[in-house]
């Protein structure tokens, strides 16, 4: 499919997001593909409880009057009962036709049609017609068939009986941490800074002392929510209660709550200056973390507000049953408190998917949305479904949602099940290649989640974000104890810590690092770390020391693109070996390796043979660079993916040119989470993967239900082809006709 179709793709998707009536939606879906591919009819179909198949919208067709085919019945039955795309050049003469009265559709000939799948299950069919007797072009029906996954989510949830009523998509939300939550809501009370309005007081040192209380009390309650976590074995988030108080201690913030107090404004008033002040600094930062933090101020700072107020907790609730914690803005102290083996979900105005209640829910398992405003709140005692995986809440929903979403939790249930059985089983095809597969990480309350799910390792530890989350560089000792950590979480298994990745637009709070045209290409990685030497080594003795008794270290060097760099870092490296021996730390000198990013780092791999131990592929990086497209640009956003030909080629060079050094290879990213590029990359011989830990059991499933030579030959097919939609298509067919569709 040429790049105009794969745009019309990604508009056609896009747009839909933005319609809240799913009537709008369905007739808005009909018209695009209509329109995109040039055919005459474009109609959408669901399935109903008894699997008949009932006409939501079309282009081209007369569907003034209901029109409803009976299960099993026509082409579009077919479809429903195979699981898979139908391409015929004239349906009339087709032996499983079935003409539709009334409909029009007797002029047309060329017909195809698509299944729409969720969780195996066919939720409707996506149906193109034409005048002319002709089969659609391979293009296009790659293009319907990646459509349909887009369209299952919408469709499933659409309630026949009571027609398109704007409800029966739910509420969209951000999704923070995947799963299916059914349960009575209750409310958390707690009050915004920003409802507060400007006040002046007449004495200043009063209004300062009261902060110094406030801020003493916020540091003894994070410190019982700490104990209070620990006790309930909730996972080690250590970091998230590190990182608040190391905030409360920051003089930044502090002094600028007395400067506004200074200038006449009471208490709560400076606080809300002060907190909606570093919001909008944190706002402006281009790097996710840093965005993040806008969140954590806000938290921070309704806390201190409500303690002001003595307000802030949970009223008269009951948690005999189900329920769903809901509020503007939920305290790690609510979840702490209200933890027990009824909370089934999480639901909150404020928040982000790196905020601290995205953390801890997926630390916890527990399904959460967030980012709803205030008049979407639900009210105490609304029955609630939250799908944490679509980012999606219904409020008081119907019989027929309730039912089709406990189908789904039945099947996440048998899936997870399923998932659970391998957590202590290897990667290992059915061939008996073994796959190792390690988590990626950078906080503490990461931990917990991946030893769960079986991880062999830590296959990349970001040990940049304690340096995000703080007011000043770590110390060599604090640095030390957080390394520790990991280690030990981890004892005898590989941990791939990589060094300060900061620069460009991963910009330090407390260490500017200027403004540059074009931060993607700029002062970041080893660049910056070779030009602040004093860090580096201060982080490299940390590793050293933490990994003392631990031999798994595996340290790794980001943004290499010279073998000067490398030079540089091996001989700082030598030189903090020498000085921890000689202060008597009994020290071994780890395994070195660089992250392949930039693409020049490709064609030195050769030179680099006797000076690395290893390779650790950053996908998310290097497919960037080599499309010359950055992701996160709305723009050009619909224009990526990670198994573009030209990716591809390089990631089999690459693999390639190690092997014939014997150099080990391991694959970083989000290609490591994707199951087609998964298997793509095992065709090529990779056999170590680095990926979030949530994504870990699907991976793990898919390798112990493939053999590496079906990868092999999958991988060769996909090579000779020049688009993604066909590779795509190519991969998933393979899923589907192995039988993982419906687990993956």
């Amino acid at each position: 499919m040429d790049n105009n179709v794969l745009s019309e793709l990604t508009r056609i998707t896009t747009a839909v997001s933005y319609i809240d009536s799913p009537q709008e939606q369905v007739e808005m879906i009909v018209n695009s593909v209509s329109q995109s591919i040039g055919v005459d009819v474009c109609s959408l179909y669901q399935t109903d409880s008894n699997n008949n198949l009932v006409l939501l919208a079309s282009h081209g067709l007369d569907a003034s009057q209901p029109i409803t085919i009976p299960q099993g019945k026509g082409l579009v039955g077919r479809v429903v009962e195979s699981k898979h795309t139908l391409n015929v050049c004239s349906a009339p003469d087709h032996p499983s036709y079935f003409f539709v009265p009334k409909s029009g559709e007797e002029k047309f000939h060329g017909f195809c049609a698509t299944p729409l799948v969720d969780h195996g299950v066919v939720v409707g069919v996506l149906v193109v017609q034409t005048v002319a007797p002709q089969l659609l072009d391979k293009a296009s029906e790659a293009f319907l068939e990646t459509l349909s996954s887009h369209l299952a989510i919408i469709v499933r949830t659409i309630h026949i009986s009571d027609g398109l009523d704007d409800d029966s998509l739910g509420i969209s939300c951000v999704a923070g941490s995947p799963g299916i939550g059914m349960g009575s809501a209750i409310i958390v009370s707690s009050r915004s800074v920003e409802e507060v309005k400007t006040a002046y007081a007449e004495n200043p040192q009063q209004e300062k002392q009261s902060l110094k209380h406030l801020v003493a009390t916020l540091n003894q309650q994070i410190d019982s929510d700490k104990a209070t976590i620990s006790q309930k074995n909730m996972g080690n988030i250590d970091e998230i209660f590190f990182a608040m108080q190391m905030f409360l201690k920051d003089p930044m913030f502090i002094n600028l709550v007395e400067t506004f107090i200074d200038t006449g404004y009471n208490l709560p008033s400076s606080l809300k200056k002060a907190v909606g002040q570093l919001i909008s600094v944190f706002n402006a930062m281009e790097d996710v973390y840093l965005k993040a933090k806008a969140d954590d101020i806000r938290y921070l700072g309704n806390r201190l507000y409500n303690l002001w107020l003595d307000e802030g907790g949970v009223k008269n609730i009951d948690t005999s049953k189900p329920y769903v914690l809901v509020g503007k803005q939920i305290d790690i102290s609510h979840i702490s408190e209200y933890s027990g083996d009824n909370l089934v979900a999480i639901v909150t105005g404020e928040g982000s998917l790196l905020s601290h209640v995205s953390v801890i829910a997926n630390a916890l398992s527990v399904p959460a949305v967030m980012g709803l405003s205030d008049k979407r709140l639900p009210s105490a005692g609304n029955q609630l479904i939250v799908d944490g995986y679509a980012g999606r809440l219904f409020v008081d929903p119907g019989p027929m949602i309730i039912s089709a979403y406990n189908e789904l939790a039945n099947k996440e249930s048998s899936k997870n099940a399923i998932y659970d059985e391998l957590k202590n089983q290897p990667a290992t095809t059915l061939d008996g290649v073994a796959v190792k597969l390690f988590v990626n990480t950078g906080l503490l309350a990461d931990l917990s989640p991946g030893i769960k799910h079986g991880a062999d390792g830590v296959g990349l530890y970001r040990t940049e974000i304690p340096f995000l989350i703080r007011d000043s560089f770590p110390t060599e000792d604090e640095q030390v104890q957080v390394y520790q950590k990991v280690l030990e979480a981890y004892q005898g298994k590989p941990v791939y810590m990589r060094t300060l990745d900061v620069g460009g637009d991963k910009q330090l709070p407390y260490f500017p690092l200027g403004i540059e045209e074009n931060p993607a290409l700029g002062w970041r990685g080893i660049r910056f770390s070779l030009d602040n030497i004093q860090l580096l080594i201060t982080q490299l003795r940390a590793m050293l020391r933490a990994s003392v008794g631990h031999n798994e270290l595996h340290v790794l060097i980001p943004m290499v693109s010279s073998t000067q760099e490398l030079d540089e870092f091996r001989d700082c490296l030598s030189k903090v070996m020498q000085q921890l021996s000689a202060e008597g730390y009994a020290v071994e000198m780890p395994k070195i390796g660089v992250m392949i990013e930039v693409p020049a780092a490709i064609s030195q791999l050769p030179f680099w043979e006797n000076k690395i131990d290893f390779i650790s592929v950053g996908t998310n990086d290097l497919s960037q660079y080599l499309l010359a497209l950055d992701r996160n640009n709305s723009r050009v956003a619909n224009r990526f993916d990670h198994v573009h030909p030209a990716v591809l080629h390089e990631l089999y060079r690459i693999i390639n040119t190690a092997k014939s050094y014997r150099i080990p290879v391991s694959i970083c990213g989000e290609m490591s989470s994707d199951p087609v590029a998964v298997l793509l990359l095992l065709g090529m011989g990779v056999t170590k993967f680095s990926l979030g830990s949530s994504k870990l059991p699907k991976i793990k499933y898919l390798i112990r239900h493939v053999v590496k030579q079906q990868a092999e030959a999958l991988l060769q097919k996909a090579l000779e082809k020049d688009n993604v939609i066909e590779i795509r298509k190519l991969a998933n067919d393979f899923i589907q006709k192995i039988n993982l569709a419906e687990t993956l």
